[in-house]
């Protein structure tokens, strides 16, 4: 990132159309990132719809979680298990 130029140096119309630069750079770093947070979002909503799916199907990360056990253990009446095990 360039450093402002000595302000007292440059004229009005040099002042104006560094703003002028600065308000379109930002522009477009602006449209990137709504461009990057809409792609984020339909890729959030894939991955949602695929797990909704996948459980619907006897499936999915929490599909083979133990509650009766994780239930014990939130209680502190079981040890957490060892993940070396």
């Amino acid at each position: 990132m360039e450093a402002l130029p000595d302000l007292e140096t440059i004229s009005d119309t040099e002042l104006r159309d560094l703003i002028d630069q600065l308000v379109e750079e930002e522009n477009q770093v602006s449209y990137r990132r709504r461009i990057l947070h809409g792609k984020i979002d339909i890729l959030k909503a894939e991955l949602q719809s695929r797990l909704h799916r996948q459980v619907g199907e006897g499936h999915g990360p929490l599909y083979e979680v133990d509650v009766e056990k994780l239930a014990a253990i939130l209680a502190s009446k079981a040890a957490p298990p060892n993940p070396d095990e």
